[in-house]
């Protein structure tokens, strides 16, 4: 199937509301909604879902005598394009792109790429699936198109970890070529999974299930590079969970259903930091009414815990992510007794509900997707239906990590600007650097570390004592509005003779000595008062040689020896 794409920008004039809390419907002319997000590399917030619109290129002069003929027609005329939205922390939208196809189409997912772009997975209604490659600003790299000749559809995309992706979905089963009224429309379906390369090449494209329904859900690579498959099979009344392992070829490793009496769905798999997975499951009790089951196992399919969460109303996770400190928090619905609700819902390591918040207003709303941010708030896209509307929007929300609602700042371009201001010397000097999202970076070559160095030396300390008695005072004067001051330590990826492990552990330590020569000499310079101010938002940390500098696709290792400053506000 050949379709031409073109991706126009959607000019956005008072369509979409704000306030002081950090929520962002966006309306359309018709239904609209999002069913994915993540944060761009500049800390701005992209999501991903659909908008309605008329196809403009149908033919209503064209008379019918079939009545097949006709419903085929207007059918064509009217459905949902795939849509991106970027915005920033000020909750203003830096653009909105619709990717308009010869046939109607849904995004459900968006994930990163290492050049700040983006990949996009969708499906066409007409039964076609779709991988885009953008770049940082939405625009068109390359399209793929496939699928079989029967009825596909996508219900997520991958990020693996050598930059491809990978597709999963189900796809109607081959029928009988006879049977050309219900060919691609009735019939089992099996799994469907894809994967591509990182420059869009196909590397294998593989069916999997039963001789019932089958239909991939969700998947996540494993720390070997095999991938985990949550999908679902139904038969008569009951829908069984299955998790498959195959490895990097598609091969299957081994293969578990979860079967019991009661309706279960699953929504979501995450691989955790302790390498072990989480899935989420929506689960039915006899009167009907659904409440949340999470089940952490491991790659050889033990059991470590099976939790059901019971809340006063139905509901259910579509999402759950993992903070750094082993806590969770999820997103999903909540039906209270006239409406339902967006559902936000934190857990600690051993997935035990601690608290929960419900945002919505008398209509229909909830949440589908989140992501934590890199200050640990978590940004969620999801529905939103105003009151007495038929018509759902698109809807971005921030939450704090409690799953209070996050506050929209007014803080950040105008304390940008003065930061500029103060530091124009050094500026103009190059001896630093200022990005928008306040990372200081240090770029006089004299300021940085010699190989495997982290005590100061003279030069630098000598900039230091400049440094601290411009930035510490500023600080200390918007000290209402200050949250964290960090000092991270950076180093190259070098390490003599050394194995993965210990070069990483050997500059990881460095990075961390790094971070603390400079922050404890800042520190020891400071009054009693600013000190113990300090203790309250100066942090350390160091980052081996996770964020190294490069340039040309090539790491400068000279520049990757430093230290730098960031700022986060309240």
């Amino acid at each position: 199937m050949k379709l031409s794409l073109l991706l126009t920008l959607f000019i956005l004039a008072s369509l979409y509301a704000k306030t002081s809390d950090f929520s962002i419907i966006v309306h359309q002319p018709f239904n609209a909604g999002l069913s994915d997000i993540t944060e761009d590399y500049d800390r701005t917030i992209t999501a991903v879902g659909f908008s309605k619109y008329y196809n403009q290129n149908s033919n209503s002069s064209n008379s019918y005598t079939n009545a097949f003929d006709y419903l085929a027609s207007v059918s064509n005329q009217y459905g949902s394009g795939m849509h991106i939205i970027k915005v920033d922390n000020h909750a203003d939208i830096i653009f909105s792109k619709q990717a308009n196809l010869s046939s109607f189409s849904e995004a459900v997912a968006v994930v990163k790429t290492p050049t700040n772009g983006y990949f996009l997975g969708g499906y066409t209604l007409d039964g076609s699936l779709i991988v885009l490659k953008l770049d940082a600003n939405a625009n068109l790299i390359y399209s793929k198109i496939y699928g079989t000749n029967n009825y596909d559809r996508m219900n997520n995309l991958i990020l693996l970890s050598d930059g491809g992706v990978l597709c999963i979905g189900s796809s109607v089963t081959t029928r009988s070529q006879n049977d050309s009224l219900f060919e691609t429309g009735l019939g089992n379906n099996d799994i469907y999974l894809t994967r591509f390369s990182k420059d869009g090449q196909k590397l294998w494209s593989k069916k999997y299930g039963t001789s019932y329904d089958d239909e991939g859900i969700d998947a996540v690579e494993a720390q070997d590079g095999s991938i985990i498959v949550l999908s679902k099979t139904s038969y008569d009344k009951h829908k069984d969970v299955s998790l498959m392992r195959i490895n990097e070829n598609g091969n299957r490793i081994w293969l578990k259903h979860y079967k019991g009496e009661k309706l279960t769905l699953p929504t979501k798999i995450i691989r955790l930091r302790d390498n072990n997975f989480v899935i989420s499951l929506i689960q039915y009790d006899d009167m009907r009414k659904e409440h949340i089951r999470l089940i952490k196992f491991d790659l050889y399919q033990n059991v470590l815990i099976d939790k059901d969460i019971f809340t006063t109303y139905p509901s259910g996770l579509n999402d759950i992510k993992e903070f750094s400190d082993g806590t969770f928090i999820g997103v999903g619905y909540v039906k209270d007794i006239s409406n339902t609700d967006g559902l936000a819902m934190v857990l600690d390591s051993n997935l035990v509900m601690l608290n929960q918040e419900h945002y919505g207003k008398e209509n229909y709303d909830l949440f589908t997707s989140a992501t934590i941010l890199h200050n640990s708030q978590v940004a969620v896209a999801g529905v939103h239906t105003d009151e007495e509307s038929q018509e759902s929007n698109m809807w971005i929300t921030k939450l704090n990590r409690d799953a209070s609602m996050a506050q929209i700042s007014t803080h950040s371009s105008n304390f940008y600007e003065k930061l500029c201001a103060l530091f124009k010397e050094e500026i103009a000097s190059k001896q630093l650097t200022i990005r928008e999202d306040l990372t200081i970076e240090l770029t006089d070559s004299r300021l940085y570390f010699n190989v495997a160095e982290y005590k100061l030396t003279q030069t630098q300390k000598i900039f230091l004592d400049s440094f601290s008695k411009k930035l510490i005072p500023f600080l200390y004067a918007n000290k209402e509005i200050i949250d964290t001051l960090e000092v991270n330590g950076h180093t190259s990826s070098e390490w003599g003779n050394v194995d993965f492990t210990a070069r990483y552990l050997n500059n990881e330590k460095l990075s961390m000595n790094r971070s603390y020569s400079t922050l404890s000499y800042i520190f020891a310079m400071q009054e009693k008062m600013t000190q113990k101010w300090l203790l309250k938002v100066l942090k350390g940390s160091g980052l081996s040689y996770a964020k190294s500098v490069v340039l040309n696709d090539m790491e400068d290792k000279e520049k990757s020896r430093r230290v730098s400053f960031k700022i986060i506000l309240k």
